[in-house]
């Protein structure tokens, strides 16, 4: 099955942008959000976080995310060794997701897609970008984070202007009937070249 690879950084609307293909019945696979729930579940990445970060790093409830996120993204070390211990498990999920799926193609929506080399495993890709502050605002509003870990964390991904050039199609993302259109064109096209 084709794979639309989705991606864009924090508070660019990418999870929005995704729900439209849904809405016209393609398949999402929302990797951040599979990611966070192998993490709280699958005992082989449980085990290497603790061992990586301590025991603190789960609850009875799953992982700390608040501490674990206070680890990793003052470190560059700690970030690379914790996303080689997920992203392979997230991987090998996503294959088992895709070949049960019955549509004319599939999305994968993945923040650190072009990061982590994801992108070699899709057809095409789909850049989502937003401007700065307004990402922030977002993110503000959806997670009640501070604009100092939100910067923070932002500075772990790339710049739009460095992911833009590697992406098949780009949506700027600052009013959304403008990119539902363009999100509907771009699923038209796919569909016209499978």
């Amino acid at each position: 099955m084709k794979v639309l690879g989705l991606t864009g950084g924090m508070g660019s609307g990418k999870s929005t942008i995704a729900s439209f293909f849904g809405d016209w019945g393609i398949p999402v696979y929302e990797a951040d959000l599979e990611a966070r729930k192998l993490s709280n579940f699958d005992p082989k990445i449980k085990q290497q976080v603790i061992e990586l970060l301590g025991e603190e790093s789960y609850d009875k409830d799953g992982m700390r995310r608040a501490f674990v996120a206070s680890k990793v993204f003052s470190d560059d070390a700690l970030l690379q060794s914790l996303n080689q211990i997920i992203h392979p498990v997230v991987a090998q999920h996503f294959d088992l997701w895709l070949g049960q799926q019955q549509a004319p193609y599939c999305l994968k929506e993945a923040a650190i897609l072009f990061e982590t080399g994801g992108d070699q495993n899709c057809d095409w890709t789909l850049l989502i970008t937003a401007p700065l502050e307004q990402r922030i605002e977002r993110i503000i509003k959806r997670d009640n984070l501070s604009r100092h870990d939100i910067l923070a964390r932002l500075e772990k991904q790339w710049p739009d202007d460095r992911k833009i050039p590697l992406a098949d199609f780009h949506i700027e993302n600052t009013e959304l009937e403008a990119a539902k259109k363009a999100a509907k064109k771009i699923h038209q096209q796919l569909l016209s070249n499978i």
